[in-house]
Formats: C-alpha cells, structure tokens, sequence
C-alpha cells in the first residue's frame, strides 16, 4: 500500500520515510514513530493500518542519522543491536530526531490538508511524547509503552496537545508505580493500561497480545476522530 519517500529536516538532513496513503482524500494524518527495530515490515503495517482507515500515514526513519536503512526483527540480536543505534541516537546532539519529526509532522499536514496526529511505541513511544511537548503542527498524540515516558525528567514535560497513554502492566521496562505518579503529575492525559507486556501491540513479537492491542487500537483510532476530525 505504501512507499518510501524523502523528507528535508530543518537542518538539511534528507530523511527516509514510509508513506501509505488511503484510497480517496485523506481524513487527516497520522505520523508513526518506530520502536528501536526501525521502519521494518510491522511498522510499515502499522502505517498501513492507520491508511486503511482513511490517513495519511508517514514513518520516518528516526534511526536514519545514526544508522540509514534499519529493518530489523525481533531476536535477541536484534534486540541488542537497536538498543545500540537507540543509545547512539539518544546521544546525538540537540534536536537531534526531533527535527525528522517535525519534518514527518510538516510533510503529512501539507500532503493531508488536515490535521496531524502521532502515535509511536517503545522507544517510538517516548518521542512521541517528547513531539506532543515540544513539537508544531500536532493535535493529538498517543504513546504506546514509551520507555522513559515515567522518568521524573520526562514526566516534567508538559503537552501542548490532548494526549493518550497506553501502558502494559506486566512491562518490566516501566514500572506500574511509575505510571501512577506519571498520571498523578498528568491529570490531563488519558492512561490506559493492559494486563499485557511491553510490546503488546507488535504480532512480530512474542510478547503480542490480541486482546490488548485491539482495544489500544480501537481507543486510539476514536481518540484521533475525535481530535483530527
């Protein structure tokens, strides 16, 4: 359904993303962010999902600055070479990604003419809410298990658009008492958890649960009617 296209960051950058556009005129846009496995094969259905009910879907390889090109599974290896690239992209210097982001968030309104929401998971998830604090041009965001999200530097953020949150109560990457004070400190902000683990979302990954990821999804597609509408 989708395809690669390029994005300009402010800083010149060319950036790859996947774009998936949806048949007849977009009803807004939704920018997806990756978990620390790149826009593989999953993150490219997820756009693709998204399209099918009628946004325009972008994904930006928010990897592209430490690494271009990464599609990876979800063994072991891979799981410790993304935390790398991860680690490596966390480090680069101020914005950072953020700035392929904003890149993704400005080429998805001008292509949709409507309004831009995010949605991102794992480490997707963080950036996702780090955009709905310091990005433009978004209305609504949703991440899913962010790791990071409930740190007390993170949490000290404030959103500047309506945001809503999904947690899995079995992650053993975020602590449950840490959403708790996360939501205590964010009344604004609709939590969600799941009797799932980290990664409930992704049927790539053995963590996957149906259940969860069907009515995380079914609340994220009304929470976007609602604020991209």
């Amino acid at each position: 359904m989708g395809k690669m296209i390029e994005l300009q960051a402010a800083d010149g950058t060319v950036v790859p993303a996947y774009e998936a556009r949806p048949v007849g005129a977009p009803k807004g846009a939704v920018v997806v962010i990756q978990e620390i496995f790149g826009v593989n094969s999953h993150i490219q259905a997820v756009a693709d999902g998204y399209a099918a009910e009628g946004s325009l879907a972008v994904a930006p390889a928010a990897f592209h600055r430490v690494k271009p090109g990464v599609a990876l599974g979800y063994t072991d290896a891979d799981m410790g070479e993304g935390f790398g690239y991860k680690t490596a992209a966390e480090a680069l210097p101020a914005p950072g990604v953020m700035q392929d982001i904003q890149a993704a968030i400005d080429h998805a309104a001008q292509a949709s003419g409507g309004k831009v929401g995010i949605v991102g998971y794992c480490w997707g998830g963080l950036l996702t809410w780090r955009a709905a604090c310091t990005l433009k041009g978004l209305s609504a965001a949703v991440p899913y298990y962010g790791g990071g999200v409930t740190t007390e530097a993170e949490t000290a953020r404030q959103p500047r658009v309506p945001v809503l949150a999904h947690f899995a109560e079995e992650d053993s990457w975020i602590p449950m008492d840490t959403v708790a004070s996360f939501q205590k400190a964010h009344p604004e902000v609709t939590v969600h958890t799941y009797a799932a683990h980290h990664g409930f979302n992704c049927d790539q990954r053995g963590s996957w649960h149906a259940p969860s990821a069907q009515l995380a999804r079914q609340r994220t597609l009304a929470f976007f009617k609602e604020h991209l509408a």
